[in-house]
């Protein structure tokens, strides 16, 4: 792509010049070159007068890059689902790479992306601020597996706490992302979010992923990302009104659905942590019933008692 976008803009680049450039040894660009110009069949030739290689006839796009209508379309339709990336490290680089897979593109593909943006759209609620250098930082961490040191302020402190964190994994989930490091004061793997980090800076040490670490099991009893000790067997009772909405999602890899005479549904779970599962059942109002575990079905009495109260 870099040697043939050099000869498109008429740069006349040597193979010398774009050995430097790639950071590449000269062989490795004669070999290019002689694969772009046998196996590709492209009029790509050495000019002595002009000091450079060429391209003696017309050339739109490197052969091969064939696109069809419905490619475009997943193409167009990922370039918008990247609006959750926005305010991260990942909306600048995913911004690149598209720029990339455009310049390849033939140049007889033409696109009204006002009538695209009217046809579809992706639209979250509550975006989380993300602050570009912490999610950078937070990023490079994970990726060149590097310890870093945040100022982290738990729900209701108020003041943050140093911690020193080994990163293994970003994670977006509902919208929400998390990072999932190695907390060397818990001695454990923890989950932090970086909307709550007040400072980050690397720390100049390097870590060993540990192989123990995958965010599949860790995640297999949450219903978003709290995860215990224990495996609670979850059975709720939905009313016919709402009975559609519960079946047309999977809400958990864990769940069963069973069909009532009235109409409504069961959903059964297991999970290994109540609190997301409470807020989620309290948000369907009197539309969801708790009939396992005794735990849960106590917790939501209570919510609901104070919820009351409060609105009293």
């Amino acid at each position: 792509m870099r040697i043939h976008q050099a000869v498109l803009n008429d740069e006349r680049p040597t193979a010398s010049a774009m050995a430097r450039v790639l950071e590449v040894d000269r062989r490795t660009i004669t070999r290019d070159i002689t694969f772009m110009r046998d196996r590709w069949n492209l009029p790509l030739e050495y000019s002595a007068v002009q000091g450079g290689f060429i391209y003696t006839g017309p050339v739109d796009a490197l052969p091969g890059v064939v696109i069809t209508e419905g490619e475009l379309f997943s193409v167009l339709i990922a370039e918008k689902a990247l609006q959750q990336y926005r305010g991260t490290v990942f909306e600048r680089r995913l911004k690149s790479a598209f720029d990339k897979m455009t310049e390849i593109m033939p140049k007889s593909v033409t696109l009204n992306l006002d009538d695209w943006s009217q046809s579809v759209t992706f639209r979250s609620s509550a975006i989380p601020n993300q602050d570009i250098e912490t999610f950078d930082i937070l990023a490079r961490g994970v990726t060149q597996q590097r310890q870093i040191e945040i100022l982290y302020r738990k729900p209701r402190a108020k003041k943050p706490e140093k911690r020193i964190v080994d990163p293994h994994h970003l994670a977006c989930i509902d919208g929400e992302w998390y990072l999932f490091a190695y907390d060397h004061k818990q001695r454990d793997i923890r989950i932090f979010k970086p909307t709550r980090m007040e400072g980050i800076s690397m720390t100049g040490e390097s870590f060993e992923r540990r192989k123990s670490f995958s965010l599949d099991k860790h995640l297999r009893g949450a219903f978003g990302v709290f995860t215990g000790d224990t495996i609670f067997d979850i059975v709720i009772r939905f009313s016919p009104d709402v009975a559609d909405y519960i079946r047309e999602k999977e809400w958990h890899q864990s769940q069963k659905l069973k069909k009532l005479k009235d109409g409504g549904i069961e959903l059964q779970l297991q999970l290994s942590s109540l609190v997301e599962i409470q807020r989620w059942i309290l948000g369907w109002g009197g539309e969801a019933v708790v009939l396992e575990p005794p735990e849960l079905l106590k917790s939501i009495k209570g919510a609901g008692q104070v919820l009351a109260k409060a609105h009293q």
